[in-house]
């Protein structure tokens, strides 16, 4: 089954499932469905950052601060967390990423429910040659020069958990005090 033909839960704006149709039918459509994030950390607390493959349905041979995916048909978020973040980082074991929060997405490339997570990855990754072109685990500091200096094309949905990542972390959420919350 190719990735155009997995089916989706379609969702309404208040995220409650409304019915289910084939993954290209839903981009094609601009329906609303679930995707998640995972930002990955290594053990020295570095981000995973990877460019996605040109094969990718959305936003292919763009750069990602996070891992993840859409949920299929009748999936929780948080084990689709764990499922994206194993399959494409390449490893089994990890901890059940740690939800922190979800928003709906509304911008290039369509709408869609999206909750963040996070999780420490203190063994090496293999990432799926099928998701990930390249890839490089970098500081706080680096991914800021990254996402600020304009010379890599980072997926627009990604830059939007970004941000929203910073603000929460900033506000207190967990994450927000270097040493501190989960994963870390």
């Amino acid at each position: 089954m190719s990735a155009a033909d997995e089916v989706l839960d379609v969702v309404d704006r208040d995220d409650r499932v409304t019915g289910q149709a084939p993954r290209g039918e839903v981009y094609a459509r601009g329906l609303l469905h679930r995707c998640v994030f995972v930002q990955a950390r290594d053990a020295r607390g570095r981000i995973f950052v990877h460019r996605r493959t040109a094969s990718k349905l959305v936003f292919p041979s763009h750069y990602d601060m996070f891992v993840g995916g859409v949920l299929g048909a009748g999936e929780s978020y948080g084990r689709a967390a764990l499922r994206e973040a194993e399959e494409e980082l390449g490893v089994r074991g990890l901890p059940q990423p740690v939800p922190l929060f979800k928003f709906l997405y509304e911008g290039p490339g369509g709408a869609w429910w999206s909750y963040v997570h996070e999780v420490r990855c203190a063994v090496p990754v293999r990432p799926q040659v099928s998701e990930v072109a390249w890839h490089d685990f970098v500081d706080e500091d680096e991914l800021e020069r990254r996402v600020a200096g304009g010379s890599w094309t980072w997926v627009p949905d990604g830059l939007e958990a970004y941000r929203r990542l910073r603000e929460f972390r900033a506000a207190g959420g967990p994450g927000g005090d270097p040493g501190t919350g989960p994963g870390r």
